[in-house]
C-alpha cells in the first residue's frame, strides 16, 4: 500500500480546516468563489484518498461536500459574471 493517497487526504483535510478557520475569523466569505473552490479541492483530495482504503460513510460525506462545494463555486462564478 502506498502512502501517497494518505498524503493527499491529509492535505485535503488541512486546506478545508484552514478555509473554515479563515471563514470563522472573517478573512473569507462563504458566498465568494475561493471558499467553495478550496472546499471542493479538499473534498476531492479526501475522496481520492478513500479510494485506496475504502470507508463508505467518509466517502458519502466527502462526495456530498464536493458536490455542494461545486454547486457553490458555479453559483458564485455565475453571479459574478452577471454583475460584471
Amino acid at each position: 500500500m502506498s502512502h501517497i493517497p494518505d498524503i493527499f487526504g491529509i492535505f485535503g483535510v488541512i486546506i478545508i480546516i484552514i478555509a473554515y478557520f479563515l471563514l470563522s475569523i472573517d478573512r473569507m466569505q462563504a458566498h465568494r468563489w475561493p471558499y467553495s473552490l478550496i472546499n471542493f479541492v479538499g473534498a476531492v483530495l479526501i475522496v481520492w484518498s478513500l479510494l485506496d482504503e475504502w470507508n463508505l460513510s467518509a466517502f458519502l460525506m466527502e462526495a456530498s461536500w464536493a458536490v455542494i462545494s461545486l454547486f457553490g463555486l458555479v453559483k458564485s462564478l455565475w453571479c459574478r459574471r452577471l454583475t460584471a
